[in-house]
């Protein structure tokens, strides 16, 4: 009699373990590695501004990476460009920043959004937005840098390839018809 009963009781217990196990590789396993470095800053432009007078004296861009650690995409980002890949291309190319933005799609719990706007970005709907920025302020990716929301999801040569191409693309300049407007 109590054979069955611990025959049972063991059975039980390893489908529980099992299913713990199974749920736990389920929500863990990924592609991509992450990084929690969206820190809440007391000064988030003072920041920006020092990565912008950093980016002037070593002749290199700014990579603003504006997200939050509650975003599994924004921790994806930033888990890349921990990666040794990618740290020396940021080394050679880019001085990083990381801004905190809160929960920008939902009303009243953004913040730091008027960084985004001195760039010319009026509207990050969502996280991450990734902003390349030359020395002297100017947005060079306005129509990529918030299109990021699904930075988990991007393969790693392609995250790659496009901070390579940001490294030196062209800063676009408005036209007579925009600034018309």
């Amino acid at each position: 009699m109590i054979r069955p009963i611990i025959a049972g009781l063991a059975a039980a217990l390893l489908l529980v373990g099992c299913a713990t196990v199974a749920d736990t590789v389920a929500h863990s396993a990924h592609d991509y590695p992450e990084a929690r470095s969206y820190v809440v800053s007391d000064n988030a432009m003072a920041d920006v501004d020092a990565a912008l007078a950093l980016a002037a004296e070593s002749e290199k861009r700014v990579l603003l990476v504006m997200g939050a650690n509650w975003c599994h995409d924004s921790r994806a980002l930033a888990g890349w460009l921990e990666t040794e890949r990618f740290a020396a291309l940021v080394e050679a190319e880019y001085e990083l920043v990381f801004v905190n933005i809160g929960t920008p799609q939902s009303e009243g719990d953004g913040h730091n959004l008027h960084i985004a706007r001195r760039f010319g970005l009026d509207d990050l709907p969502g996280t991450p937005n990734l902003l390349v920025v030359t020395a002297a302020a100017e947005l060079v990716n306005a129509d990529t840098a918030t299109t990021w929301r699904n930075a988990a999801s991007r393969e790693e040569d392609a995250i790659y390839d496009e901070l390579v191409t940001l490294a030196d693309a062209p800063v676009p300049h408005a036209t007579a018809s925009d600034e018309a407007i």
